[in-house]
């Protein structure tokens, strides 16, 4: 069983009937949903809220109930997955391109997880580049004025075409070589016009699963 496998189907045993569910985006992502799928057929009662629509096609192929987000005003557990973490459970999300309704989904959460192997872990956050999703209009002065925080922008790319967010946005790539303030700079970047939301989650997960280097489950609360 591979590390992805151990870390989802670990969250999926946090999922309780009666709950309802957020779920995450993303690899690791997938083997919760996966087996939260198989605990629905042996007859547990949940109710899912996915964070995307490759999540959505999944949780239906899975017979997994889903609910409007928009009818919600909790979701009691999420488990997401992670780009990068920091030891203080600090994480980047949104290389699936999914950061925007992740983030909603998690401020309505009472339980948030994050799951992400070992290779995701950084003592300083950084070694990823920040995703965040800007409107279409003037994309380009959007990009620059988050280049003045002391980053190199790429805009995201999906073959030959700007890659498109199902919320019709662009996403814009923010290289940092290390990220010494996040809480400083997840202001600083939302501050900036054209910016609907960025990728650092901070702050928000109670617990995060990952293994170590032998691949054994690890848990931060």
């Amino acid at each position: 069983m591979n590390p992805k496998q151990i870390i989802g189907e670990k969250a999926a045993e946090y999922v309780k009937d009666g709950m309802i569910v957020g779920l995450g985006t993303g690899s690791t992502a997938y083997w919760a949903i996966r087996k939260i799928g198989e605990l629905v057929r042996n007859g547990l009662q949940i109710k899912g809220v996915p964070t995307s629509k490759s999540t959505e096609k999944l949780a239906f192929a899975e017979n997994i109930p889903l609910v409007e987000i928009a009818d919600l005003d909790h979701i009691d557990i999420t488990i997401d997955g992670a780009d990068e973490f920091d030891p203080r459970k600090n994480v980047i999300k949104g290389g699936g391109g999914a950061l925007l309704r992740e983030k909603i989904i998690a401020s309505l959460t009472d339980f948030y997880i994050i799951i992400a192997d070992a290779s995701k872990s950084s003592g300083t956050l950084g070694t990823y580049p920040v995703p965040v999703e800007v409107t279409p209009f003037a994309w380009q002065v959007t990009g620059r004025q988050l280049g003045k925080l002391g980053c190199r922008v790429s805009a995201r790319m999906d073959q030959a075409q700007l890659f498109i967010t199902d919320n019709k946005n662009y996403i814009l790539d923010c290289h940092f070589d290390r990220i010494e303030h996040p809480e400083e700079l997840a202001v600083q970047i939302n501050r900036i016009p054209g910016v609907v939301e960025n990728g650092l989650f901070l702050n928000m997960a109670r617990l995060l699963i990952t293994t170590n280097e032998k691949g054994e489950i690890v848990i931060f609360e």
